[in-house]
This record gives structure tokens, sequence and C-alpha cells, in this order.
């Protein structure tokens, strides 16, 4: 006897998950996370931070961005929730006033971990790439490294990769320099 094919996830599915876990739904399946790790929270607001006054206020660099820790993004049947996400002013000049976000972003990064990794590099960088995501950055806080793709076509190609305290100068954000060891802090 056939079994039933299972039926795709929607968004009351990640309305009715309890309050500390976040759902995001990619080609029809429900995928659930609950907090970060101190490092994975301490990487992206200290990314975030190091990206801010150049780029979204312009105090040493071009401005004109929007940076979002975790938006939620609807693109088309999808839900997705990257750890950062940023689009160029132009693209979204005034924030929505709904709880998601329709409009893909430019850049977004994912804090990998060893539970969402795979998600974020497979499932997540494909929607990335149907959307017309310009460049994604993952950033491992437990190897400490950073890798830098840009998308090329349907295609992602790895622009740059830096380790521990390498100097970070990577598209799209090549004019501002930064020591990739700010997103690393000590650890018991």
């Amino acid at each position: 006897m056939a079994q039933p094919k299972p039926r795709p996830a929607t968004y009351a599915d990640i309305e009715a998950l309890p309050p500390h876990v976040t759902g995001e739904i990619a080609f029809g399946v429900l995928h659930t996370m609950g907090r970060p790790a101190p490092r994975h929270g301490n990487a992206a607001i200290e990314l975030q931070t190091e990206l801010n006054s150049p780029f979204r206020r312009g105090r040493g660099g071009p401005g004109g961005w929007v940076f979002l820790p975790e938006p939620e993004l609807h693109l088309g049947p999808h839900v997705i929730v990257p750890d950062i996400a940023g689009w160029r002013r132009e693209r979204l000049p005034a924030l929505p006033k709904t709880a998601w976000i329709d409009v893909a972003p430019d850049w977004v990064c994912e804090i990998l971990s060893p539970s969402t990794q795979r998600f974020d590099r497979i499932d997540k960088l494909a929607i990335d790439a149907a959307f017309a995501v310009s460049h994604c950055w993952y950033v491992d806080p437990i190897a400490r490294t950073l890798e830098v793709f840009a998308r090329q076509g349907d295609k992602w190609l790895l622009a740059a990769t830096f380790k521990d305290a390498d100097p970070v100068a990577a598209p799209p954000f090549e004019v501002h320099t930064f020591a990739l060891d700010v997103l690393w802090m000590a650890e018991e």
C-alpha cells in the first residue's frame, strides 16, 4: 500500500511553534531550530556592528545599506531566516509594517553551526540564488573562518576565504577592511 504524500508545510506550522523555536519553510519542508549558541550570537552581532558604521551610517564608508538580524524573508513559497541580511537602501528604502520582508536581500550571512550548516549551505543557498541574492557569507565560529560567495548567473562562486585574524576586505564590502578575529571571543 502506498504511503500518503506528506502535505507541504504552511505558515500556520511556523505560527504553531513555541516562541523559543525559529521555523523556516524551504521547498515545502518545515525546518526548526532553537536559540543559537553564545559564540554564534556573538559572531553575528560583532559582524553586524563592524558593517553598520561604514555601510549603514556612512561613517568611514559609502553608506547606503540596511542590515537586519534574523529577518523573516518570504520569498515565493519559502520562508527563510538568515542570521544577518543586507539590502542596498534603494531596494529597501523603508521597513515594511509586516513582521516579514518579501524583498530579497542583496547580501546574506549565515553563522554556521553543526545542526544547521547543511540546510544553510544547500536549501537556503538555492533559494538565495533563485531570488537573485548577490552575495552570501558563511561565518564558522568553531573553525574561525569566513567563506565569501558571489552569485554568477545561477551558480555560486567562492570569491574568498579568511581564517583566524586575517584582514577581511570582501565583496560586497571590499572598501572596508576589518580583522576577522573581532568575531571571536574567548571561550571557557
